[in-house]
Formats: structure tokens, C-alpha cells, sequence
């Protein structure tokens, strides 16, 4: 299996999938392609589809998943050249921020799978909003939790 494909799902916490994918031949160019009704036939459990769909949403587009380098400018005869703002360094403050749901290890034992995943849904969907409304970015998926 693609080594790149195989850590996307280890990233999304679905490595489960790891070898259905694999005897299936789904290969990382093939991401983009996958629906709901693929992923059904190969037996992926409905929050997992929905997981899997959401993430292959932000997939770069084909041409994008390699870097490229860019062509080199043109020589030009001016020896010391006049310094750009994009030249000069900009100190901004970041902030990181992980949060997951508290106690989802005991809530999964006493919660049937499928209602459990509504209920992380639930929760990832609403911090996932509160993230967005105050001008975050939610960078990862994980498990139950988010990095933003």
C-alpha cells in the first residue's frame, strides 16, 4: 500500500481500513474519486464514511499533491537589488489550541458504536464552528479531538 495512503489513515485514526483499501486497490490518486456509495460497498461504517468524505473534501487537487519548484527568474544586471516587503520578516502571535472530548474512552463503553459517533460528531461539528466563528482554523481531525 502507499506509504502516503496509509499514514492519511493512520492520521484520521481509520487505519482499520488499511487493508480493505488495499485489496481493493485504492491508491492514493484514487482518494478523490471515492463516494459514499464506494465506501459503503467496502463496508466502512457510516461515520467513518462521513469522516473519510470530509477529509478527502480537502485533499489537494490532482497537480497540487507534489511540490513543485518554480521556474528561476530571468538574471538580471542590477547587482544588489532593492529589497521587497515580502523580504522582511513579520513576528506574529499563533495560537494552538487541541481539544477533545472528555471521557469518550467511558462514554464508548456504555454508548452503542453508532451513537457514540453521533455524539463525537456532534461535538467536533460544534467546536469546529466555535473555532471557525472566531477567525480559527481547525488543522487536524483527531479521534475525538481537534487541532486548531
Amino acid at each position: 500500500m502507499d506509504d502516503r495512503l496509509s499514514a492519511w489513515l493512520e492520521d484520521l485514526g481509520l487505519e482499520v481500513y488499511r487493508d480493505v483499501f488495499q485489496q481493493n486497490a485504492i491508491t492514493w490518486d484514487v482518494l478523490p474519486e471515492l463516494n459514499d456509495e464506494d465506501l459503503t460497498s467496502l463496508g466502512v461504517l457510516l461515520g467513518h464514511r462521513k469522516k473519510l468524505l470530509r477529509a478527502i473534501s480537502h485533499l489537494p487537487s490532482s497537480g497540487e499533491d507534489e511540490p513543485t519548484n518554480p521556474p528561476l527568474p530571468p538574471p538580471t544586471q542590477e547587482r544588489h537589488p532593492v529589497p521587497s516587503d515580502r523580504d522582511h520578516a513579520e513576528r506574529r502571535q499563533l495560537t494552538i489550541m487541541f481539544c477533545d472530548l472528555v471521557g469518550s474512552t467511558a462514554l464508548a463503553s456504555q454508548l452503542d458504536p453508532e451513537d457514540l459517533q453521533t455524539t463525537i460528531r456532534h461535538f467536533l461539528d460544534t467546536s469546529s464552528e466555535a473555532i471557525r466563528r472566531f477567525n480559527g482554523y481547525v488543522a487536524k481531525y483527531m479521534g475525538d479531538g481537534i487541532l486548531a
